[in-house]
């Protein structure tokens, strides 16, 4: 298993952390952001497949900003893998 910690850009979630075993994503955390979206974020790719989520998550927007922070945990898992 390995630990990664990536700090987000242009979002309001300030960190993300998450895990990788065997390609797999687990004990994902945001830290500030929306919490309830997050939550949901984390218990939906708990165990998913981390190349299935970068690309599922990449491109999405939060509002008018050209980014969100499930982009950013695309981003994230992308810099893992």
């Amino acid at each position: 298993m390995a630990h990664y910690s990536y700090t987000p850009q242009g979002v309001c979630s300030q960190l993300i952390e998450f895990d990788v075993t065997d390609g797999k994503l687990h004990n994902i955390q945001f830290t500030k952001g929306c919490p309830g979206n997050l939550k949901a974020i984390s218990k939906l790719l708990e165990g998913a497949d981390a190349r299935w989520a970068a690309d599922r998550l990449r491109g999405n927007t939060c509002g008018a900003k050209v980014t969100s922070c499930a982009d950013q945990l695309s981003k994230a898992i992308e810099m893992a893998l």
